[in-house]
């Protein structure tokens, strides 16, 4: 067979060797990014390109010496470099996974070759349909990169379309020009440019992708970090991911004690959650958890009922400490809303989303806890009201009785004793007196008879009256009309606090002048309670005077908090000390 090869082949080597080693550039561009990134797809384009130098150097090899055995290995080649770009184009696409059996395909090329170079005498037919097959897979790669510009909106993967599209185009004049003898060297210098376009659009997806991916797990990263009263890790994790490109759904897959179970979903995945992964889904999960590494997969099914699968989905280890302990499950439109990032990278979310959902379960653990300590607390101090209740009555009922009984009994003795006997007997009656009057301050103290038969504000204006009296110190007294019901502990409470401060001030500020002023507020009331005194020490927080044994304002701190309440101790604008006790209503408190 002979070809009528075109003259002055010569002039195609320089422009030739040029795209070849401009090829081996782009070669390792994407070996770097495999290397990099570890994402298959980044490997076959780099092999493509590398099938691609050599089929430049066989034709270059046929032209410098017109062996035939170059030109059949030329077609070989070509036929070779459209399926490995073919297949890159698949994995990025359809995260397809090799098998086997695809070897099969590698044997069409060279039988085809051969009847192409040694059995046909034409060249366009001889050379059409391996350049056809070559412009074919370059046009699906152009038209992959197209659909992925629609689904993301992404401007880069929009460039590569157009490049690989119009490189595609290019390779059909390869037959033509070629058997017309106008190939070189302007053929050599359009493929050169496309190639350049193509290396440069890849390296502007990988950008922004890092810039998409980087931007979403730092929001993510945000919002793990941060902790409020009704926050929710998981809630605020699958919202995050439901902001990414081309997500239409995510989950969280936990396991707890060797059984494991999605706890919540959003999206097309919210009704996943409380069911087990079935069938292929199961087995990415199980490999997961077992490797401890993220992987991304196509055609994902949650049940084996449903229909359609989901396009692509990602599954992300949640790791707590070194062990995987669930997984976070990302679906989607498009391959893997994390392309471009460091597995690393990925793996190391998964142990921050493992630590905020372990922080989270511990943050859970202690507010129930100190629900239930508040719960006790108030209990406590329901029962010591209770005991102070009982030890009252029993002092008033029965111990000041005995005290009256003895009274009577000795006055009676005192009218018929003799004058000697009388003064011992008024004696015995004035210490009886000092005994009755002890019992009747126990029993104000143990539980004030006015706060039950009067009500809260004329006891508490009693009380003020009782400290100024003792006291000599100048009072000031503002009280509203009337105050919102409280509950019963309330009432006790704001009472005892009262008392605790009276009687600080008494022992400790030496002060001239008191305010006590009760306000209603829209929580409840508040009793403010100021002195010009000496004020507190410099560090005088109320943790502070607690650790220096004034534990009257712990125990009132207690009672306050039991019910939902607050206590603040500071110093005055004017100098003095200042207390502030608010106690919520009784629906509040209650």
């Amino acid at each position: 067979m002979e070809f009528d090869v075109p003259t002055g082949a010569a002039t195609e080597l320089a422009a030739a060797y040029l795209q070849a080693a401009i090829m081996f550039g782009l070669a390792l561009l994407f070996l770097f990014l495999y290397q990099r990134y570890r994402k298959p797809y980044f490997g076959w384009f780099a092999v493509a390109w590398l099938l691609y130098m050599l089929r430049i150097g066989a034709i270059v090899s046929f032209l410098t010496n017109e062996n035939w055995i170059w030109l059949y290995w030329h077609q070989v080649i070509t036929g070779w470099t459209a399926l490995a770009l073919l297949w890159a184009t698949l994995v990025f696409s359809k995260q397809l996974r090799w098998n086997p059996g695809y070897v099969i395909l590698l044997l069409f090329s060279p039988l085809w070759s051969y009847v192409a170079i040694y059995r046909m005498d034409n060249f366009l037919l001889a050379a059409g349909p391996a350049v056809v097959f070559l412009s074919g897979a370059t046009l699906w790669t152009g038209w992959t990169f197209f659909r992925h510009h629609r689904r993301v909106v992404s401007p880069a993967a929009g460039y590569l379309a157009v490049a690989f599209l119009a490189w595609g185009l290019h390779h059909l004049d390869y037959p033509f020009l070629r058997a017309r003898g106008a190939w070189n060297p302007w053929g050599y210098y359009l493929d050169i440019l496309f190639v350049l376009a193509i290396g440069a659009g890849v390296l502007l997806l990988v950008l922004e992708d890092l810039q998409r991916g980087l931007g979403a797990l730092s929001a993510l990263s945000g919002d793990l970090q941060r902790r409020d009263s009704v926050a929710d890790v998981v809630e605020a994790l699958l919202r995050r991911t439901m902001t990414l490109t081309a997500v239409r759904g995510s989950a969280i897959y936990l396991r707890v004690n060797g059984k494991g179970e999605y706890v919540r979903g959003a999206g097309l995945c919210a009704h996943w959650a409380g069911t087990e992964p079935v069938g292929a889904a199961a087995t990415v999960i199980e490999r997961v958890l077992a490797t401890g590494r993220p992987e991304t997969v196509s055609n994902w099914r949650h049940a084996e009922s449903d229909a359609p699968p989901h396009a692509f989905a990602t599954a992300l280890p949640v790791l707590r400490g070194n062990v995987a302990t669930g997984a976070l499950i990302i679906v989607g439109d498009a391959r893997d809303p994390f392309a471009a990032l460091d597995t690393e990278f990925l793996v190391t979310l998964g142990q921050q989303v493992g630590a905020a959902l372990e922080n989270e379960d511990l943050y859970r653990r202690l507010e129930a806890r100190r629900a239930e300590l508040e719960r006790l607390a108030a209990r406590m101090v329901q029962q010591h009201e209770e005991e102070r209740r009982r030890l009252s009555r029993e002092l008033h009922d029965e111990t000041a009785q005995v005290f009256s009984a003895v009274k009577l009994q000795l006055g009676l003795m005192r009218e018929v004793a003799t004058p000697e006997l009388a003064a011992r007997l008024d004696r015995a009656l004035e210490l009886t007196d000092t005994g009755m009057r002890s019992i009747r301050n126990v029993t104000n103290s143990l539980r004030p008879p006015l706060l039950d038969e009067l009500g809260l504000l004329p006891a508490l204006r009693a009380l003020v009256e009782d400290f100024q009296n003792r006291t000599g110190i100048a009072f000031e007294f503002r009280v509203p009309d009337a105050l919102p019901v409280l509950s019963e502990t309330a009432e006790v409470a704001l009472y005892r606090a009262l008392q605790e401060g009276l009687a600080n001030v008494a022992r400790h500020a030496d002060a001239r002048r008191v305010e006590v002023t009760i306000s209603v507020t829209p929580s409840g009331v508040e009793l403010c309670l100021s002195d010009d005194g000496r004020g507190l020490p410099p560090n005088g927080p109320i943790e502070s005077l607690e650790r220096r044994g004034h534990m009257g304002l712990a125990g009132m701190r207690e009672r306050i908090t039991a019910l939902g309440g607050e206590v603040t101790v500071s110093n005055g604008t004017n100098g003095g000390a200042q207390l502030i006790v608010c106690v919520p209503r009784e629906s509040q408190a209650s």
